[in-house]
């Protein structure tokens, strides 16, 4: 910010292991979002390193992140971040086409998936024409199509009402119950109790890490 430098992150040290349920916690400012955008492979880090499975992916180009994300890593949004325009089917189904899974595997996998969030007769539903829950489900779904290794959330409840925000963290622990890795980025106590590991960030410095 002009001559200021403003350090998001800073001496931050950690590791995940596979089939951890981990919530990342902090008021905003925190630097939870840089966080997430690290481990996910969207943002590198200035400084430092970030190993993936033994990989050190903060030297890949961006083809390259491009190509961990999408076979890796699965992603929930808050404000879902599905295409308007496409149905269910299809939202779930664009991961799959940029990794070019063939047609035939491509449809079973989706119509499994929509099975397993309680979809399956929604599927040429476009978002407008879905619940808030329901849309957060076909992210969930989205999030699964290439088998990922980890699953990152950010405020993944916070647009829903109770009812729907319980129904998707039930999915959530179900998940990690058949050992995917899932981190949580949230600022909502009660969300993250759910975890089974706390990371609190606090100006962009662990302050507290512990198990729950």
């Amino acid at each position: 910010m002009g001559s200021v430098e403003v350090k998001a992150l800073a001496d931050v040290s950690l590791t995940v292991g596979k089939g951890e349920f981990i919530a990342v916690l902090g008021p905003s400012g925190s630097g939870k979002s840089t966080m997430m955008n690290i481990l996910g492979c969207l943002d590198k880090p200035s400084e430092g390193e970030y190993l993936f499975d033994s990989t050190p992916v903060h030297k890949f180009n961006r083809v390259q992140l491009a190509r961990l994300r999408n076979q890796k890593v699965g992603f929930v949004f808050q404000s879902y971040n599905l295409l308007p325009f496409a149905t269910a089917y299809e939202n779930i189904e664009l991961p799959m086409l940029y990794a070019r899974t063939p047609a035939k595997k491509r449809k079973e996998r989706i119509e499994w998936l929509l099975e397993s969030v309680g979809l399956k007769d929604r599927a040429l539903h476009r978002p407008a024409e879905l619940s808030g829950g329901q849309r957060q489900r076909v992210a969930v779904a989205r999030s699964l199509a290439n088998d990922p290794d980890i699953i990152l959330a950010d405020e993944p409840t916070g647009n829903l009402d109770t009812k729907s925000g319980k129904e998707i963290l039930n999915l959530f622990e179900s998940l990690n119950r058949d050992g995917k890795t899932l981190i949580f980025v949230t600022h909502d106590e009660q969300l993250a109790s759910h975890a089974k590991r706390i990371i609190h960030l606090l100006d962009g410095r662990i302050n507290q890490d512990y198990l729950n």
